[in-house]
């Protein structure tokens, strides 16, 4: 089964068949496939590690959707891990693909991961390679799949970059720029992208691969990292062609990234390969397929040496014919599924605009840049807005492989995949909301797995504020699945072998590591809605002896807010959360005990901070204070908000806010807070405090520029005192001034602005007649109230002659 007529003439006895091409290249794959189908050889070796040789046939399976990648990771820390990524236009899964079509072996020939994961790893275990750092190098003619080490400079380590250690890195760009090309993207396009297979012979696109190659390995020079790492990686390469040409009369065809083409054809002794080899560093290693995305296969997702557009590239691997015409029309449909005018007219001009451009640049054929430029032109009407999400969408895709069932996993991944299956949670590569209603099971499930997976450290899903309700049976989600992921999972699985026991394991050992109380009680309120029940009594336990031990109020004060919405959570859920309770409720105790004095002699940052606090520690209360059993904790709150507002020592922005608070409440009528102002902002008092207390009663996001709109006496009082300032004090004061007032909606700074230009006669003119509270009728004007009936009636789907608004009269 030679069958090597249409192979150029090449026979098995002419050495290895080398096939060099660019990692994630359509024009690539093509040729390999015509030069497999022409040269038939017995193997097909592929640049790749070793350990994967076991997965080749679960290519073949029908559930295998591309781009997926091979995942090595050390067996004693899975942090430490390395992915070789295929896309469908990839040409190593090409070959694979063709090898178990036609039932030739297919072998994998690059360093083992064993080696690739321990190189340079220090003997502490440092890792060696991280995620985002141990990403092979795709492009084209560049060394191939390789493990770069965290923390290393690349080519030229230790040295500026030069011509030399620039060629290594780029090969393309130095093929491009040697023909002239500023762009080594359309360099590529137009020499191998758009002339097809070489006039029928189907190796000549290796053939003048290989001599520019060859060309410019001669420029390089010798030393630096990657330069001797590609010598122990090439030289156990020869060391599988030779051991394959012996096994294999029928030949052997090696598919590799044409760089190491050169190094694979040079002659090289064996005792001298095998010396490069001698002493390397390995590690037991696991390896998996995991789905990929092309997102992370673009340079734009942080794939340093990745390719710019594979949505574009897939596209040009699977058009059958007439690619540009193919393209046009899935771009006006996406625009037209955004709701934006594109006919089919659209279309045509747009081809025939991007022939244009094709022929006034010299080129073959219509390239990226020319369909981008026309899609600009004819369907954007010029923006760049509506072509951001075309390149987005279509140019980098969203496209998330799948593998089958059967691969090799962690059980931790396992139970993961049979969870998303049950809750029916796809994992998606494009960001998406999830609204969850908490009422329903199924969506209280995903709640669970979500918050759980946080606690393990899987950022598959981020909590995001919800559009359509502020209650707590809501929760919305941001989900997107980036491949890291899977690498995330095979970590957490050192707590255990399904999601809940994971989760479980994960909290109690971080509550006992925890060092503040804040912690505690952040792990606490994550525990909740994790459902996580046998985790629970350990953190309440470290929470319950860290409380007692803590004697600063503000962490006791920072930690009240997260107890009380973690008792929130667990009411909705139906979680027991009465040890919780007990918790918050005497942890409140302490800080209405010992918040009083830890306001006193503040500089003017720790006040803020303390302001802060007891804004956290109001909310809370009033929470807390709803539940059964609290019902005396607000009269008790608000007698600590009294001292704190009458007490000298206490700083001025906390005394404000105390006042505010107490107002807001209705347990300090107008005419007493009148009074407490006008004493604060009597002569006596330094103008630097009355401006901080001014700042606690109106700033602070508090809603403050609508109490003064509405309530005359304090505006009258904060403007009376503002004019009397000192010249010599008003510099002081002002920035404390701006920022409180900077803080208002433009609507309300714009009000304020005019009632102060009128003054007061010109104020009180805006107080109607008779009225008891200044800005306020003395009763409801029914004769405006009943001017909107007939809107509300039509909002609620009423019969307009009816009066059935129950209550409009009171």
């Amino acid at each position: 089964m030679t069958g090597t007529e249409g192979a150029a003439g090449w026979q098995p006895g002419d050495g290895p068949l080398l096939l060099g091409v660019r990692h994630h290249g359509p024009g690539s794959a093509r040729a390999v496939r015509a030069a497999l189908e022409a040269a038939r050889p017995g193997v097909v070796l592929i640049e790749g590690p070793p350990e994967a040789d076991a997965l080749v046939p679960l290519a073949a399976d029908e559930d295998m959707r591309p781009p997926v990648a091979l995942l090595a990771h050390a067996v004693d820390e899975p942090g430490r891990s390395v992915f070789w990524p295929l896309a469908e236009f990839s040409p190593e899964w090409v070959a694979v693909r063709w090898a178990l079509e036609h039932d030739v072996p297919a072998r994998f020939i690059d360093l083992p991961a064993a080696h690739t994961l321990a190189w340079d790893t220090p003997g502490s275990g440092t890792p060696a390679v991280s995620p985002e750092e141990a990403e092979p190098s795709p492009a084209a003619g560049e060394p191939g799949p390789e493990a770069e080490p965290a923390g290393g400079t690349g080519p030229g380590e230790g040295r500026a970059p030069d011509a030399c250690s620039g060629v290594r890195a780029d090969p393309l760009a130095a093929l491009a720029e040697a023909a002239g090309y500023d762009d080594p993207e359309r360099w590529w396009e137009d020499v191998v992208e758009h002339r097809g297979s070489g006039g029928g012979d189907v190796l000549a696109p290796f053939t003048a691969l290989e001599e520019a190659m060859g060309a410019l390995r001669e420029t390089e020079r010798d030393g630096g990292r990657d330069h001797d790492r590609d010598l122990v990686r090439e030289a156990y390469m020869r060391l599988q062609v030779r051991a394959a040409q012996r096994e294999f009369e029928a030949g052997v065809a090696v598919v590799c990234g044409a760089w190491h083409v050169p190094a694979l054809r040079r002659r090289a002794t064996v005792a001298a390969d095998r010396a490069l080899l001698k002493g390397l560093p390995r590690t037991k290693v696991d390896m998996t397929w995991v789905p990929w995305t092309h997102r992370r296969l673009s340079r734009a997702g942080g794939y340093g040496a990745g390719i710019d557009s594979p949505g574009w590239y897939g596209h040009l691997f699977d058009a059958p014919d007439r690619p540009v015409e193919r393209w046009l029309t899935k771009v006006a449909g996406l625009l037209r599924e955004e709701d934006r005018t594109v006919s089919p007219a659209h279309v045509i001009e747009a081809v025939r605009l991007a022939e244009t451009l094709a022929v006034v640049r010299g080129r073959p054929l219509p390239g990226l840049s020319e369909t981008t430029d026309a899609v600009r032109a004819v369907m954007c009407e010029g923006s760049d807005v509506p072509l951001a999400l075309v390149h987005d969408r279509m140019v980098v895709g969203d496209a998330l492989g799948e593998v089958p069932a059967g691969a090799p996993a962690v059980p931790l991944q396992r139970d993961l995949a049979r969870l998303q299956r049950r809750l029916r949670l796809r994992p998606e590569a494009r960001e998406r909301e999830l609204e969850l209603d908490l009422r329903k099971e199924t969506d209280a499930g995903r709640s669970r797995l979500l918050h759980r997976l946080r606690l393990l450290g899987i950022g598959w899903g981020e909590p995001a504020g919800s559009r359509s309700s502020t209650g707590t049976f809501r929760e919305t989600w941001r989900l997107r699945w980036e491949p890291e992921l899977s690498v995330r999972v095979a970590e957490a699985g050192v707590w255990g072998t399904t999601v809940l026991a994971a989760a479980t394991a994960r909290a109690e050992a971080d509550a006992l590591a925890a060092r503040g109380l804040a912690e505690v009680t952040s792990l606490a309120e994550r525990c909740l809605p994790a459902g996580l029940p046998d985790a629970l009594p350990t953190v309440m336990r470290v929470l319950t002896d860290r409380a007692a031990l803590d004697t600063d109020v503000g962490h006791l004060a920072q930690a009240l807010p997260a107890l009380v919405r973690a008792l929130r959570y667990g009411d909705v859920r139906g979680t027991d959360t009465g040890a919780l309770a007990e918790v918050a409720a005497g942890l409140a105790e302490r800080v209405f005990v010992g918040l009083p004095a830890a306001c006193a002699a503040l500089d003017a940052d720790a006040a803020e901070e303390m302001r802060r606090h007891v804004d956290a520690v109001h909310g809370a209360v009033g929470l807390l204070g709803e539940g059964p059993g609290h019902g005396g904790l607000r009269p008790r709150w608000q007698a600590v908000l009294r001292t704190l507002s009458t007490r000298d020592t206490v700083a001025g922005v906390v005394r404000g806010r105390g006042v505010r608070l107490l107002l807001d409440d209705g347990a300090l009528a107008p005419e007493e807070t009148a009074r407490l102002m006008a004493l604060v902002l009597s002569p006596g008092t330094p103008p630097a405090d009355a401006a901080a207390w001014i700042e606690g009663f109106v700033g602070g996001g508090s809603g403050g520029g609508m109490l003064l709109v509405h309530d005359e006496r304090l505006l009258a009082l904060v403007d009376a005192w503002l004019t009397g300032v000192p010249a010599g004090a008003f510099t002081d004061v002002l920035p404390l001034l701006r920022r409180t007032f900077s803080a208002y909606e433009p609507g309300v700074r714009r009000t304020l602005g005019e009632l102060v230009r009128r003054g007061p006669e010109g104020r009180g003119a805006v107080t109607t007649a008779g009225s008891a509270v200044p800005g306020f009728a003395a009763g409801p004007d029914t004769g405006r109230a009943d001017a909107v009936l007939p809107v509300v009636r039509l909002l609620l789907g009423l019969d307009a002659d009816k009066e059935d608004l129950v209550g409009v009269d009171a």
